[in-house]
């Protein structure tokens, strides 16, 4: 599954690049391939591309504020969750991924 998402804390400096090293450990070890954009205190880093965007299956979105461009990702399943748990509990959050893709998988095949 390709995954892609964006991290951004209230504050804009640990828990948005924690988010993103946890979200995309996570993902990996589950074996999927991701690709998170950080929102922070210095700008956008690690910018998603138009490309990554359109060969996503799901959107993450741990945020604890506005982000920019959040238009991007119109018309893809997004799941939007606080930083907090991301940080916490990233395994549980790609399995939650997983589920919601296999059930929009089933939902489309009309299983």
């Amino acid at each position: 599954m390709n995954i892609v998402g964006i991290a951004a804390c209230t504050v804009g400096i640990a828990h948005t690049y924690i988010a993103q090293e946890k979200l995309e450990n996570a993902a990996k070890k589950a074996g999927h391939e991701i690709a998170i954009e950080t929102q922070g205190t210095i700008g956008t880093e690690n910018e998603l591309t138009a490309e990554q965007i359109a060969d996503a299956h799901v959107v993450i979105l741990a945020i604890d504020v506005k982000i920019s461009n959040r238009e991007r990702f119109e018309g893809k399943r997004i799941i939007e969750v606080p930083t907090e748990v991301a940080v916490k509990s990233p395994n549980k959050l790609i399995e939650k991924v997983e589920k919601i893709f296999e059930q929009s998988n089933q939902e489309r095949e009309g299983k």
